[in-house]
């Protein structure tokens, strides 16, 4: 029996499989439960960690080690400028600008959302 359906695999980043194999890799964890977690097949997980185990190029390494990373300096914002947030809301004739205070950043992405729904 002939399917006319297209069979597509998925297909998973690099990045995602090696934080997979990194979670897999502590002490008492299970396997299926990571899997689960990141909505994979286990056996999948399974296949990558025994590539993982036999070197084979498609999966990539576990660093266990950390990379260091130089940041370059950014200069102070000036207080002035970044006081406030600004926003500027107009609906038809009617027009409104609203001024919010940076240190209150989270309460503002809140109501935002509350005003977009």
């Amino acid at each position: 029996m002939a399917s006319d359906k297209p069979t597509r695999r998925r297909t998973y980043s690099e990045a995602l499989k090696v934080q997979v194999l990194a979670e897999c890799a502590a002490p008492g964890t299970s396997v299926a439960k990571v899997a689960l977690g990141h909505g994979i097949n286990a056996n999948v997980v399974h296949r990558w960690r025994q590539l993982a185990r036999e070197g084979k190029p498609s999966v990539p390494t576990i660093s266990s080690g950390f990379v260091p990373v130089s940041l370059a300096s950014t200069p102070a914002p000036d207080p002035v400028s970044s006081a406030a947030i600004q926003v500027d809301l107009r609906r038809g004739a009617i027009a409104m600008t609203i001024n919010w205070p940076t240190s209150a950043a989270a309460e503002f992405a809140a109501w935002t959302r509350e005003l977009l729904r």
